[in-house]
């Protein structure tokens, strides 16, 4: 990240297509894909190693993997619920590979089917999978719900950063905080990020997935900046957010985070045109689905 001062990750091809009925095809999402790149994405995740009777938009992601692995100077990442996911994202060369840990255990029990400690032990067999590659990928745990749950109400701040401990334990080499469910205010993203860094290190928290569901994703981003944050997740178009968390609707727009970070003189490396034109792959693919974004509409201010 020597050239740029924030790196904007872009997970619509997961997060936003998993949330959706309507399934992509393969050389859609390719076309997406290698269009946000040409932008200056750097870091895609690009599907998930889900079983395809769950999640069957997600079905073709190793050839989704192994399509995007030709761009050269991307990162591709990919989301995984357990060990025989990693195993399938390490076969199919995945660089970044991130499994989600539900803060509430309701929520991991409807996403995982499986409880905090089951999905520990599945942190554990990953962390060893990745050490044993002569190029391993960079294994990163989500912790979701991690601002509050639809299903169980107010999330404890402490089980937080306990479980943040837990993660680090068993072998993940970074956490992530997730507001899976758009609770989250910039007070308490700050407070929050400020926690798991004292009890992990800094070095083991350097991202965040914030949504935008009641219109505070954008603070909640500035406020993550403000605390040391340089990876921050969002969704073209804003398409997006969790099938197993009622109400979690709405990613942060890259076009809108991009837009901020520029105007601020951060350096995200990506062409802000040449990524509003990605939205005509996806309108094109999906046109009963609602894009959003004020920059697209608005447009550029003068002299930007």
């Amino acid at each position: 990240m020597n050239d740029i001062d924030v790196l904007v990750s872009e997970v619509g091809p997961r997060d936003g297509l998993q949330s959706i009925d309507a399934t992509m095809p393969t050389d859609v999402k390719v076309a997406w894909i290698r269009a946000q790149a040409a932008a200056g994405c750097r870091e895609i995740e690009v599907g998930s190693f889900v079983p395809p009777s769950i999640l069957p938009q997600m079905a073709d992601t190793a050839d989704v993997v192994r399509e995007a692995l030709t761009i050269e100077g991307l990162t591709v990442a990919v989301l995984v619920p357990n060990l025989r996911g990693a195993e399938n994202a390490i076969a199919a060369g995945a660089h970044k590979i991130s499994i989600p840990f539900s803060v509430s255990e309701t929520h991991s029990l409807r996403n995982l089917r499986r409880s905090h400690e089951q999905v520990i032990d599945e942190v554990r067999g990953i962390a060893a999978l990745v050490a044993a590659q002569k190029t391993p990928p960079h294994f990163e745990a989500g912790l979701s719900t991690a601002f509050g749950c639809s299903l169980e109400g107010p999330v404890s701040e402490d089980v937080v950063v306990r479980s943040a401990e837990r993660l680090i334990e068993a072998g993940a080499a970074e956490v992530g905080l997730s507001d899976t469910t758009g609770y989250a205010n910039p007070v308490q993203v700050k407070r929050l990020i400020r926690r798991v860094q004292a009890a992990v290190g800094k070095k083991h928290i350097t991202g965040v997935h914030l949504h935008n569901t009641r219109g505070l994703g954008l603070a909640n981003a500035l406020a993550a900046l403000e605390e040391g944050i340089t990876t921050i997740d969002s969704s073209l178009g804003g398409i997006g957010g969790c099938p197993f968390a009622p109400g979690a609707s709405g990613n942060i727009v890259t076009e809108d985070l991009v837009f901020m970070l520029e105007a601020m003189g951060l350096k995200t490396g990506i062409d802000i045109d040449r990524l509003i034109a990605v939205r005509d792959i996806v309108r094109a693919a999906l046109p009963n689905e609602p894009l959003y974004g004020f920059i697209p509409e608005a447009g550029l201010p003068k002299g930007f």
